[in-house]
């Protein structure tokens, strides 16, 4: 995605400027917020493509403005931690953030995770099951248009995070197939997890929240997910 723009939240001045330099360079277009507070308010001004977070900023936690985000906007969330615990990592993933990266950190893995993002955010919205508008895609009482990366029920907004609409669109794009939950962590993730599998069924259980009534994500028991075809 040639020219994103990205965001980047980090209160240590030097990183801030060196990940700034290293992306502009890259072909990215870049801001940058020491803080919480002013993170927010450059999100509203410059509206990025996507957003690289600091987990410890001076003013709020990083996972407090990833609450904040995901709440609000539907841009994918990089978070860079000096936290190496799994629980944490885990904490972060399930909260909303796309991928986590932690300190100290190579400038080609970072440019190399971004780029993944925002590709795999592309290749979600390409996609549209066969016989579908490929704008507008339609069941039951849900709408998505894609190019928008936006879901209607009964005509209302249905706020979903950006992992949340990349999981339902993936499930759509391939109505009646099952997937394990490994394979959602790797095709939505875009990585192999090493953790458990919890991060899929809590996403899962949000999206049927949200959805409420549709009851078109099935359990397979077993083995994980799928998108119940109509008349199933």
């Amino acid at each position: 995605m040639h020219n994103a723009k990205i965001l980047i939240i980090e209160d240590d001045i030097a990183i801030a400027d060196l990940l700034s330099y290293s992306l502009t360079k890259e072909g990215f277009q870049t801001r940058s917020a020491s803080s919480g507070a002013t993170g927010m308010i450059e999100l509203q001004q410059f509206q990025p493509d996507l957003l690289l977070l600091d987990w410890m900023l001076p003013d709020q936690s990083g996972l407090d403005i990833c609450k904040k985000v995901t709440a609000s906007c539907n841009i994918p969330i990089l978070m860079i931690t000096a936290k190496s615990d799994i629980t944490d990592k885990i904490l972060g993933l399930e909260i909303g953030a796309d991928d986590y990266i932690t300190k100290p950190f190579d400038l080609r893995e970072v440019v190399a995770r971004i780029r993944t993002i925002l590709r795999r955010m592309e290749q979600v919205n390409q996609g549209v099951p066969n016989g579908v508008d490929q704008e507008v895609i339609r069941f039951r009482n849900i709408e998505i248009n894609v190019n928008e990366r936006s879901v209607k029920q009964n005509n209302q907004t249905v706020e979903l995070t950006p992992k949340e609409y990349d999981l339902l669109m993936t499930l759509v794009r391939n109505p009646g197939r099952t997937f394990t939950r490994s394979e959602l962590l790797d095709v939505v993730w875009g990585y192999h997890y090493a953790g458990d599998t919890r991060t899929v069924d809590t996403h899962i259980q949000r999206l049927r929240k949200k959805l409420e009534g549709t009851e078109c994500i099935a359990t397979v028991f077993g083995i994980g997910y799928k998108f119940k075809k109509t008349g199933d």
